[in-house]
């Protein structure tokens, strides 16, 4: 990979995080599907637009959006090769010719100028090592009045993993896990510091609304429970603890998540996160000339 700046996500989403997503793509589609729609809605996908998904993963959201953009296409760019493989194999699979992926650094990768009318992004954006300078190279990378929509973590007491976890506070060392403003998942989960980064990267017209869905994690509390303690988040609290307490720690996440589990036996927890939009500004006209293009 050339051009990587962000090292230590480099390293993470090429190691087993990004094995453990590739594995589980199409449990991790079930957890996060429910915001595809308003996701592509909000970015005004037409038909022959060309479209940048960013921190792409497996390729769900940049397969919809390519089919959105049927005579446009779809770039899906991700730091992760392992699930770059399954994106490229899922898209050939379902005969799917206008996509293409990437594997690259969002913040310095070489878009050409202006070469996209929208970026998108499904929990793609909060790991920049730079956001203001990351979202500022997307922003070149739009045409005047292009549109970039994406979805982040919002209130972490909102989102019912994050509680489902706390749970686990008495038995292992959660510590400030969840917390806004720290670097990582949460990091732009306090809408002034999108605002803030978003216009400082030069974008206009900056919308944050609450959004929120239910993501399946499992069949029955035991899988899901199996499933969120193979996470990340999950591993690196499990590695810390004893053997006594790993079994404590599995034991207790299955118990809070009966309470979730459906009729059916489906565990069901909320998600609640922040749908952003916004645009790149219109050139201004020249010599009395209309300027660039809009929504």
């Amino acid at each position: 990979m050339p051009d990587i700046v962000n090292t230590e996500q480099a390293h993470a989403w090429n190691g087993p995080e990004g094995a453990h997503w590739a594995r589980n793509q199409d449990r991790w589609n079930a957890v996060n599907e429910g915001f595809n729609e308003p996701l592509l809605d909000a970015a005004g996908i037409t038909g022959q637009d060309r479209v940048l998904d960013l921190g792409c993963g497996s390729g769900q959201t940049t397969r919809l959006a390519a089919r959105r953009a049927s005579r446009g296409h779809a770039l899906g760019l991700d730091l992760s090769g392992p699930m770059l493989a399954e994106a490229r194999g899922r898209a050939e699979r379902e005969g799917i010719a206008n996509v293409t992926f990437a594997q690259g650094d969002a913040q310095v990768h070489p878009f050409g100028a202006g070469a996209f009318d929208a970026a998108v992004s499904r929990y793609g954006v909060m790991f920049f090592a730079d956001p203001v300078a990351a979202f500022a190279h997307v922003g070149r990378a739009l045409r005047p009045g292009g549109r970039l929509a994406f979805v982040c973590p919002a209130d972490a007491a909102l989102n019912g993993w994050v509680t489902a976890m706390a749970s686990l506070r008495d038995v292992l060392p959660v510590g400030d896990f969840g917390r806004p403003g720290l670097p990582g998942m949460f990091s732009l989960a306090v809408p002034r510091r999108i605002t803030d980064v978003l216009t400082a990267a030069g974008f206009v017209d900056i919308d944050v609304d609450r959004v929120q869905a239910y993501g399946t994690w499992g069949q029955g509390a035991e899988d899901a429970a199996e499933f969120l303690l193979g996470t990340g988040p999950g591993r690196h609290l499990m590695e810390q603890a004893d053997p006594t307490a790993r079994v404590r720690a599995r034991r207790t996440l299955t118990e809070h998540l009966r309470a979730h589990e459906a009729d059916d036996g489906t565990v069901l927890l909320r998600s609640t996160s922040w749908l952003v939009t916004a645009d790149r500004p219109v050139a201004p006209s020249v010599s009395g000339s209309p300027g660039g293009g809009g929504r």
